[in-house]
């Protein structure tokens, strides 16, 4: 493993965007906790609220992933990258602002994360395409492992301060300290010294789109996995941005408890990136999607109100799960989809694998308060744990193998 690292570290570039993927992360941690506890404390706030508020952020990322797919693939992805998190950081600035001289409403948040929305559209399709910038694709399943183990650390540490921040000085100071790591990060990422590839490209924006969707639909597997996480990220984003908070929101410590829920899911999400670095997976998909079936076992461990140490265990191990495919999943796209159009076909993925979140981030409080938070929950661990089974039905999915071996 320390060959691994040292021959990574070797490549221009890799070890700062390491570290901008850790200190992003520190603030990723902390916001679903502040954010969620802060709309909750709100006069008045209901579970409808939370609802709006984080359903702003996803429908504009949504609505513009494809043109940010376009962009990715004709500018220099790691300024847009770094410039999307500098001028994040002043969206999430103002939320917290608001919130610390109490001044704060359900619509700001929303403008503040509809805003931030936008910037994603533009971060996500860039963001996946910097690192086979940096390495060769020999290193890649390396590459994104250590990606994501920087991440996953910096995602615990956030997490696990994350509940004590909120309850100690109040949701509007932790999310301040989200917006600094923005800022930091967004700095060491658009100062990456990164070779400049020329693109010659003489086509109209919707020219580009019609030749990365006929890339994207030419692969059997990428269309199968993104329709199953289409259904399956439905269900986890409604349980992780509403359900979960919601779940935790009448016990004194909830928004402690639900950090330590959040904190073991990326603990898990950490040894799943050592085993991803570890270990060569002959059949990744196949192991991918069969696990991530497993990670159903957290809701279903919440649903059950079972106690604290359990559901810290199933989250952990779904983080495995998760984390696993992660890596697999962008290992196969840098490895198989061309260079010049791969920016297009993340950005399908995304708004193909994410265009229902919305949907289920909007109507997951309401349906909570009309049938309760443990029945829906149940509901969105077995979706989850269908459709990621289905998927498996797909010979390429099952049989993909990767090109070359790190």
């Amino acid at each position: 493993m320390r060959t691994q690292l040292r021959e990574l570290r070797g490549h221009s570039g890799f070890s700062a965007l390491a570290i901008s993927r850790f200190i992003s992360n520190v603030g990723n941690g902390i916001s679903p906790v502040a954010l969620a506890f802060g709309v909750l404390a709100l006069p008045g706030a209901t579970g409808t609220d939370l609802s709006i508020v984080m359903a702003a952020r996803m429908f504009p990322m949504i609505a513009l992933m494809l043109f940010g797919g376009v962009i990715g693939d004709r500018f220099k992805r790691n300024r847009i990258v770094g410039g999307a998190d500098v001028l994040g950081s002043v969206f999430a600035a103002v939320s917290a602002v608001s919130l610390i001289i109490g001044n704060s409403s359900v619509f700001l948040l929303a403008l503040m994360g509809a805003l931030f929305g936008v910037l994603n559209a533009l971060w996500w399709p860039a963001m996946s395409g910097v690192l086979p910038e940096i390495l060769p694709k020999a290193k890649l399943q390396h590459g994104n492992a250590v990606i994501a183990m920087t991440t996953n650390i910096g995602y615990v540490v956030g997490a696990l301060i994350g509940g004590t921040l909120v309850t100690a000085f109040g949701s509007g100071w932790a999310l301040l300290a989200d917006a600094i790591t923005f800022l930091i990060a967004g700095i060491l990422v658009w100062n990456l010294d990164l070779p400049t590839i020329v693109r010659e490209n003489k086509n109209t924006v919707f020219q580009d789109l019609k030749s990365g969707w006929r890339e994207f639909i030419s692969h059997s597997w990428v269309v199968t996995v993104v329709i199953a996480f289409a259904i399956i990220n439905l269900a986890y984003e409604s349980m992780l941005q509403i359900l979960g908070p919601l779940n935790f929101a009448d016990i004194a410590d909830g928004p402690k408890f639900w950090s330590f829920n959040l904190a073991a899911l990326t603990l898990g999400m950490l040894a799943g990136s050592v085993v991803s670095l570890k270990i060569h997976f002959s059949r990744p998909l196949f192991l991918a999607m069969l696990i991530v079936a497993g990670a159903s076992i957290w809701d279903f461990s919440l649903a059950m109100q079972a106690p604290l140490w359990i559901s810290l265990i199933a989250a952990f191990f779904a983080g495995v799960a998760i984390d696993i495919f992660m890596v697999v999943w962008n290992t196969s796209l840098q490895s198989h989809i061309p260079e010049e159009s791969y920016s297009r076909v993340v950005a399908y993925d995304a708004l193909g694998s994410y265009g229902l979140s919305p949907l289920g981030i909007a109507v997951a409080g309401p349906l909570a308060h009309a049938f309760g938070v443990s029945t829906i929950i149940y509901i969105t661990g077995s979706i989850a744990l269908v459709a990621a089974l289905a998927s498996l039905c797909v010979k390429s999915v099952r049989d993909l193998k990767p090109i070359v071996k790190p």
